[in-house]
């Protein structure tokens, strides 16, 4: 056999062993470089508006969680906190006196349909008093009109008898003392029926007097029962009282609510960082004005990281979360971190896109997507913390 021949032999027989080793190596990896550096991104914006007083911190500076980021006047949230405490200090104040007049509204109440109720019982006891003095006022003016009239026919009697004793004088049939007797008595009986006549007036004017206190004892009577309708009407007003009391509660939750609003709002005026991380893209200076929900920076906490690594959906089928992987970063020279796979995104990446593929339209083309697989790094891997979210990296995982 030729030495040619040989050299020949000897090549194929590397290039199948070289062949076999890299297959070899290479077998149960999946390796893409489309892959990146995340982290959290934290936005930080303003809460409350306000011109900026204080901002001390800079781009690239690392802050602790609770330090302060930026701070935004605070005196008109000041006042306006002192002014909601007023507010619900009066607001307290009123319900107190709310609160109290109910038990007071209760008991007077009570006590006015007592009184009113006695009201009306005197009141129909006066129009009892009244009508019987009506009736005996009319029986004392029948009995003076009886007397009357008897008086007056004794007056018209004894006047008959003096004109018939007086002929019988001139005529010496009867003697002077009788006629003289006659006359007296017929001046008596004049003088008792105008007697009568006053005594028949005065009853009639006791008629009208009995008849006004009659009146007056039915208007008593009448606004006595106006006052006990309106005594009556006392459960309505402590009904009133308990819902004027109700509403004086109310307007104490409202204020406290307010003044609840108003603390919270003066401490927004101090944007602090919800966490320990880098400071980034600082937009904010000192003398500004800003607006509610205005960005001001950005916080990333750099303790947490991980690689989004978007494999070829073929890359997929053996791959699980768990199985270690290495993360190879060019920023230094390709230099690896450990890690492990802990779970794969639920779509591919060009569904989330912002114009999503609609592949009904007839114009289909096969493109093999991307599915995005989140890598964690292992624990202690990036103590230092050199990893930086947009850094690129080469993803290696092991699916055997």
């Amino acid at each position: 056999m030729s030495k040619r021949i040989r050299i020949a032999i000897g090549a194929v027989v590397i290039v199948v062993l070289a062949t076999s080793a890299w297959l070899w190596a290479t077998a149960g990896r999946e390796t893409t470089d489309d892959a990146q550096v995340d982290a959290h991104v934290a936005p930080m914006a303003a809460r409350v508006g306000g011109t900026v007083t204080e901002v001390p911190v800079k781009d690239n500076q690392q802050v602790d969680a609770g330090a302060v980021l930026v701070v935004i006047d605070p005196r008109d949230y000041q006042v306006a906190l002192d002014k909601a405490r007023a507010e619900l200090a009066t607001a307290e104040a009123d319900a107190a006196a709310a609160r109290v007049n109910v038990p007071i509204t209760s008991t007077a109440a009570t006590s006015n349909v007592s009184t009113a109720q006695g009201g009306v019982e005197q009141a129909q006891a006066a129009i009892d008093a009244a009508q019987r003095g009506v009736e005996a006022a009319n029986a004392r003016v029948a009995t003076a009109q009886a007397r009357q009239r008897e008086a007056e026919a004794n007056a018209v009697k004894t006047s008959k008898d003096v004109e018939r004793f007086k002929g019988l004088l001139a005529k010496d049939e009867i003697p002077q003392q009788q006629y003289d007797a006659a006359v007296a008595a017929a001046e008596a009986a004049h003088a008792s029926a105008d007697s009568m006549r006053a005594q028949v007036q005065e009853a009639q004017a006791g008629i009208s007097v009995a008849q006004s206190q009659l009146m007056q004892a039915k208007a008593g009577a009448a606004q006595a029962t106006a006052q006990l309708q309106n005594a009556q009407t006392g459960p309505q007003q402590v009904s009133a009282q308990r819902a004027r009391a109700n509403s004086a509660d109310a307007r104490v939750l409202q204020q406290r609510a307010a003044v609840q609003q108003a603390e919270l709002n003066l401490q927004y005026t101090t944007v602090r960082a919800p966490m320990r991380g880098i400071v980034s893209r600082k937009t904010v200076e000192m003398g500004q004005v800003v607006q509610p929900g205005q960005p001001l920076m950005t916080i990333i906490p750099l303790e947490e990281v991980w690689v989004t690594a978007n494999f070829k959906e073929t890359q997929l089928e053996n791959m699980r979360p768990g199985q270690p992987a290495i993360i190879e970063v060019d920023a230094y020279g390709g230099r690896d971190f450990k890690g492990h796979i802990e779970s794969l995104a639920a779509a591919t990446g060009s569904r989330f896109s912002l114009l999503p593929p609609e592949n009904a339209t007839g114009n289909f083309v096969k493109v093999v997507q991307r599915i995005p697989v989140r890598i964690a790094i292992d624990e202690k891997q990036d103590a230092q913390q050199l990893l930086r979210p947009g850094m690129s990296v080469t993803a290696k995982v092991y699916t055997r």
